[in-house]
């Protein structure tokens, strides 16, 4: 299907200009990587970005910068040299450490060559209220452009209400009446509230029940008045019949009128504002019913009887979730419910979780544990909640241990019935017999150990029994458990669509009849139905079996491979080495797997590939899985294979038996403290000899390299201006668990080449816990911006940037805050790029049915459920291969470039097409996606800093809390030494025969080669070429033949006439003495000579351009 003709906003097409057909250069790929084939980032970190990217040396990777060179050649529509940039061999990680490249140079050659982009206007739909920006209005009727169209049942079901009724907003305070003890929370739980609620309606508002929602925390929506005032409840706690007064406070703050809900749907003005407490109280409405028949965890609710789920073995069972929101869309108010899939511990007696868990015996009562099995009978019940069963309570205990005695010799003090002035002492199977008339069965087994608060309590075995709704770990479930649950949670999409329907008209599901009906509400038990269209898939550029470029389109399911394929940039590997922790233990080093199969069967996939890997590896190392565990012994054996070998090793090859948390102790030190760049793998599959997995393997080996796989043939649809476009992306990683301690970790990524937009340059840093906000966003970008700059020549004109992670009451935040601080941070005078803001929304509970089988690659849906003005879609970009799809919602808050519907939409998929190590679209677009990665690296760089801080160095035994000034930051190592190389002439006229010009040494090879205007020379034929019979180009090879430290010049000139000054960026290896570098670079301006670039003396600023210290070098 042609694409139909774009529509321009407010009525006008002439917003959006002449379409240029220039193009950019440097199609080398810079890129997050992952391991495993899985979903962990690789590369990461602040300092890994510009020019010389991080890697262990820029020019070590073979010729990479070379070939980037003879694409960077050409010359832009302005006549501006552009320069392709490859990866270096790591990225690095790390928050701390700044770009490698020197700032005060990229602001300096920014200001001078970038040109005044001109700034669009902002349309009539992008108001503000109040001086406050808010969400763009969708600019048409959702686009047209689809080579089909399909018709979609969305889980989606219409709201009915009356829109002349009202509902009535109360706020209400619970307290104790006696103060609570020193060592006990003051704080009411939430049972005891529900309970004084409860009590509340049962005396002053009979109907009550009926007519009310309660959110369970300080807010009760109500149908009909309630009588306000303050008022007191005796509630029993059934604690031997033990009851607790409670003050119970009552007022009316706000009526709801729901015609405000009416015309804010039918408004079509963004300028209205969100009716947040009118969609609240009738969130909370829908809810009752479910917070009466369920349990509620999360945003999930779960069935209160186990029976209703799928028992996994060894004490967990499956549970179903029902998860419901209510959403404003273009057909009305819509509640989308779904489901998801949790593991739960049994609730089960004590005695027989042992025996369903541990499978241990207990039909003899006079069994008692050996001390060997005590401890694993610990493990498994420590912190877990029970009740006890042989008093009348609703209390919840915790489980802090084992006693070492037997029930039957445990004894303690009470005080004595005859006497209150002793105490006697009692064995515990008397007091049980004379408390509660309870004979103790399994007097051998010891007691929990349930204290709390500072009171002493152990209570035998057999009276406890778990509580109900305890999650299991997912992660901790064995093979056969793992099978049983994906059976459950990827459910095809016929069956997640019948369970849906199920849910809706369950009694213990959404709706009740009884308090619909005083609050005028109905629902249609339809799905809803939607019509979507199916955009084309991109072309892609990749090499054939000849290497020649070629186009090719992937097969109807997104995905391709490369049979009778190459990659369209691949690197040479011919440094290269094995690190083998695939055995168990050292007694098992070498007898695990197959390794030679392996190393010949990925050398002959890599130079099927087009990638040049050299046959045999530098060193084989024999390791085990028990160095990996230990972060001492892992860093020596790194330090030790490292050692001697900077030079020449370009990755390290790690298999290992299986997944590891010394996963992410390997990845911490190899790209913080060595930089070393890693390529895992799993030994147990990888012996297979498995096709697919070994170019798996090769393709990641090969971006990390600087190659490209590849990219899209005819660029991006609605970008081909000749304005340039940077793609950043942010998300943020947030701890799980209680410690409110530990911190969240902000990370950006953003394109640094145009127009293929598939390199990447990150930023993460670590804030405070929980905040969605990216404190630092605007630095961040400013930094990447300047990055792009010192790339490109010239900063970006357009920038989009994709937020992920937030919802939709958090778009205030991202418009108002984060969007106010880039603009901050970037815009100054002359330079104020064009900017749009779209959020990608991955957690919500949206699915398509299509004919009972998932929707196809592309499937686009902008009509029926989407907001009813807002610029938003839904885009399901991947194949589903397991369970029911689930598309991405993306909604546009911000759009100075005007985009329409088709153009962004055709930009997110085509995007989708360019994540680097995968042969398939992904389901979110990779500028997030990529964010993702590096905020969960970050995060696994917080968890291995934090477990191997030693207690004094700043972390707290009780909090965890720790120093963030120590945070894990860019190895210097792996970012090396850069400094500017000045060359200057006191008068006028420089003789620019060479504006390139680089010269490279590769010890492997023992190779060096030159380069002038972007051509590189053989060294046996050419002038320019390095060797001993060349007097004038001698030094340096001899120098970096014989010193330990070695310096390789590669670098660039920054033509700039009339200061008479040529720029040349210099990268070493090591930290050479400053009198070694000063021959080295003496050399250097000899080379400078031989090609005609004349100079009086050289001035050198060291420290990455910080001008730390300057030595002048005057011509010999």
């Amino acid at each position: 299907m042609e694409n139909r003709a774009y529509r321009g906003r407010g009525g006008s097409s002439g917003h959006r200009g002449g379409r240029g057909s220039g193009r950019g250069v440097g199609n080398e790929r810079m890129s997050v990587q992952r391991d495993y084939g899985s979903d962990r980032a690789n590369q990461s970190g602040r300092g890994g970005s510009g020019p010389f990217p991080g890697g262990r040396s820029g020019w070590g990777g073979g010729v990479s910068f070379l070939d980037a060179l003879r694409r960077g050649g050409e010359q832009d529509n302005k006549g501006t040299p552009q320069v392709g940039v490859s990866r270096g061999r790591d990225s690095g990680g790390g928050c701390g450490g700044s770009s490698a490249l020197a700032t005060n140079d990229v602001n300096q050659a920014a200001a001078n060559i970038s040109p005044k982009p001109e700034v669009s206007q902002s349309s009539k739909t992008q108001l503000k209220q109040d001086g406050q920006r808010v969400p763009v209005e969708r600019p048409d009727d959702g686009g047209l452009i689809g080579v089909k169209q399909c018709k979609l049942q969305v889980n989606h079901f219409l709201v009915k209400y009356d829109p002349g009724s009202s509902i009535l907003h109360y706020d209400i305070e619970i307290k104790r009446m006696i103060e609570a003890k020193p060592n006990i929370s003051p704080k009411v739980s939430k049972p005891e509230r529900l309970s004084v609620k409860n009590e509340y309606l049962r005396q002053k508002v009979p109907k009550g029940m009926s007519a009310t929602a309660y959110d369970g925390e300080k807010n009760i929506y109500s149908a009909i008045p309630l009588l306000e005032g303050v008022f007191q409840f005796e509630v029993s706690k059934g604690e031997d019949d033990k009851s607790q007064t409670y003050s119970f406070t009552i007022k009316l703050v706000n009526q709801l009128e729901l015609r405000g809900l009416q015309d804010y749907l039918k408004s079509f003005n963004p300028a209205l504002p969100r009716p947040r407490d009118i969609l609240q109280a009738l969130d909370v409405v829908f809810k009752e019913n479910l917070s009466r028949t369920r349990i509620q965890i999360g945003k999930s609710f779960y069935p209160k009887a186990e029976e209703k789920g799928c028992s996994l073995g060894r004490g967990i069972v499956a549970l179903r979730g029902l998860q419901q929101s209510l959403k404003p869309t273009c057909q009305g108010l819509a509640l989308c419910v779904d489901y998801s899939v949790n593991t739960f511990f049994k609730q089960l007696p004590v005695i027989n979780f042992l025996e369903e868990r541990l499978g241990m015996p207990f039909g003899n009562k006079k069994m008692s544990i050996v001390p060997s099995a005590m401890k694993n009978i610990e493990d498994q019940l420590k912190n877990l909640k029970v009740m006890v069963n042989h008093r009348k309570t609703s209390q919840k205990f915790v489980v802090r241990g084992l006693r070492e005695l037997s029930a039957k010799s445990e004894k303690f003090f009470i005080d004595d019935p005859n006497d209150p002035n002793k105490k006697k002492m009692i064995s515990m199977q008397e007091y049980y017999e004379w408390k509660y008339g309870k004979k103790i069965a399994y007097e051998n087994l010891p007691c929990l150990d349930l204290s709390r608060n500072g009171r002493t309590n152990y209570v035998p075995m057999e009276f406890c029994e778990l509580a109900e709704a305890q999650k299991y770990p997912k992660e901790e479930l064995d093979k056969e458990q793992q099978k049983m649950f994906r059976s459950l949670a990827l459910a095809k999409p016929y069956e997640r669509k019948s369970h849906i329907c199920h849910l809706v008209k369950a009694k213990d599901g959404p709706y009740s009849d009884e308090i619909f009906k005083y609050f005028k509400l109905g629902m249609d038990f339809n799905m809803t139905e939607a019509t979507g269209r199916v955009l084309k898939q991109p072309g892609l550029k990749i090499c054939d079996i000849e290497g020649n470029t070629t186009q090719f389109t992937p097969e109807t399911n997104g995905q391709w491979n490369f049979v009778r394929r190459k990659v369209l940039d691949g690197k040479k590997v011919h440094g290269w080495g094995i690190l083998d922790f695939s055995a168990r233990s050292p007694k098992d080093a070498g007898r695990t797997w197959e390794l030679g199969a392996f190393i010949k069967h990925l050398v002959q996939r890599c130079t099927e590939l087009g990638i040049c890997m050299k046959k045999e590896p530098l060193f084989i190392e024999r390791s085990n899985m028990q160095v990996l565990e230990n972060p001492r012994r892992l860093r020596s054996t790194l330090e030790k294979i490292q050692r001697g070998r900077e030079e020449e090793l370009q990755v390290l090859l790690c298999p290992m038996r299986e997944c590891n948390p010394g996963y992410k102790t390997l990845k911490r030190i190899c790209e913080t403290e060595l930089g070393l760049l890693t390529q895992c793998c799993r030994s147990n599959i990888a012996s297979r000899l498995d096709g697919q997995y070994a170019v798996n393997v090769a393709l990641k080996i090969n971006m990390k390299m600087g190659g490209s796989n590849f990219e899209l043939f005819n660029g991006l649809p609605g970008l081909s201006d000749n304005r340039r476009v940077m793609f950043i992306g942010a998300d943020v990683n947030h701890p799980t668990g209680q410690d409110r301690e530990i911190p969240s970790i902000a990370a950006i990524t953003a394109t640094l080449n145009w127009p293929a937009g598939n390199k990447y340059a990150t930023r993460f840093r670590p804030q405070k816990h929980r905040t969605e906000r990216i404190l630092d966003l605007g630095i961040m970008c400013s930094e990447l911006i300047e990055t792009y700059a010192m790339v490109n020549k010239v900063k970006p004109e357009k920038i989009i940037l994709f937020r992920d992670g937030v919802s939709e009451s958090q778009f205030d935040m991202v418009l108002n805050e984060e969007l106010t601080d880039i603009k901050s941070a970037i815009c100054s005078e002359g330079y104020s790029p064009t900017i749009t803001v779209v959020v990608a929304q991955k957690r919500h509970q949206t699915r398509f049915f299509l004919q009972n089988r998932n929707v196809e690659p592309g499937t686009l849906v902008a009509t029926n459920i989407v907001h009813p003005f807002e610029f938003d879609f839904y885009l399901c970009s991947h194949h589903g291969i397991l369970g029911t799809s689930k598309a991405t919602h993306y909604h546009v808050l911000w759009d100075e470039h005007l985009f329409t519907s088709d153009q962004l939409q055709q930009i997110i998929y085509y995007l989708c097409y360019t994540h680097a190590p995968s042969t398939k679209p992904v389901s979110l677009v990779p500028p997030v996606y990529y964010a993702d990665i590096v905020a969960y690296r970050g995060r696994q760089y917080h968890e291995d800093w934090i477990q191997s801080c030693p207690p004094a160095s700043g972390a707290s035994s009780q909090t965890n809390s720790v120093d963030l000034s120590g945070f894990p930051k860019s190895s210097k190592r792996a970012l090396r030494r850069e400094f500017r190389f000045s060359l200057q002439k006191k008068e006028t006229g420089f003789n620019w025969a060479a504006n390139f010009f680089f010269v490279f040494f590769f010890p492997s090879t023992k190779k060096s080669y030159a380069m002038e205007h972007g051509s590189t020379t053989d060294p046996s034929s050419s002038t320019f070429s390095l060797s001993d019979e060349d007097h004038t180009l001698a030094n340096p090879l001899r120098y970096t033949l014989n010193q330990d430290s070695r310096v390789a010049f590669c670098g660039y000139s920054i033509p700039h006439p009339s200061e008479n000054r040529v720029n040349i960026r210099v990268q070493t290896i090591g930290h050479p003495a400053k009198d070694v570098l000063k021959d080295a670079l003496q050399d250097l301006m000899l080379i400078c000579q031989h090609v005609r670039i004349t100079f009086d003396k050289a001035v050198v600023d060291f420290g990455a351009g910080k001008a730390l210290e300057k030595m002048e070098i005057e011509q010999k």
